[in-house]
């Protein structure tokens, strides 16, 4: 499956619901749907993108997940049986998170903190340490555990999986995953 960039600009600004199942140990939150994620309501959707790779060799998931076409009903409950969720910080589609603003994520950190207080998963992980920094005003957080915990959820800041953040690899990627996903249960160790 494909988009033109005309088809992909028609979902600016559309929004993509929580993933979300009864129980969550892990949360994602990821920065803002792209394009190609609104296009296809999925999170992470775009075909560069390397989080569900990256989860699959983390032992997050058993199996892999074609994103690029949209999420099929088996690939929601694969996530939500292995109590994983996936939220965002500002839910409008951008063609690029620099098109969000300081106070767009500021708002969004609270929204993020209020969902974590409700759902009280083990750890919440925040796949992008600018946006992080940006949201709750901590502008030296660092990559890792955070030292701050809300009602008992850890705070994790991991690695983007974008594949912009070219530093980064699908190994690199799954180390940082595997821990938060030992620390919130998700994993054996």
């Amino acid at each position: 499956m494909g988009f033109t960039r005309a088809e992909l600009e028609a979902f600016r600004d559309a929004t993509v619901d929580d993933l979300i199942g009864p129980d969550p140990r892990l949360v994602f939150v990821g920065i803002n749907p792209g394009l190609w994620t609104a296009a296809t309501g999925t999170h992470f959707a775009h075909p560069g993108n390397r989080f569900y790779p990256a989860l699959l060799r983390a032992g997050i998931i058993e199996r892999e997940i074609d994103r690029s076409v949209g999420f099929t009903a088996d690939d929601r409950r694969h996530l939500i049986d292995r109590q994983v969720a996936i939220t965002n910080l500002v839910m409008r589609a951008t063609a690029r998170a620099s098109e969000l603003g300081r106070e767009e994520l500021e708002t969004g950190g609270t929204v993020v903190r209020a969902k974590i207080e409700r759902w009280r998963p083990r750890v919440v992980a925040f796949a992008g340490i600018t946006a992080f920094r940006q949201a709750y005003a901590r502008p030296r957080a660092g990559a890792g555990r955070q030292e701050q915990t809300w009602e008992g959820c850890a705070v994790w800041v991991v690695p983007n999986p974008s594949g912009l953040n070219a530093h980064e690899t699908i190994d690199t990627l799954a180390r940082a995953y595997r821990e938060v996903g030992v620390a919130a249960g998700v994993v054996d160790d």
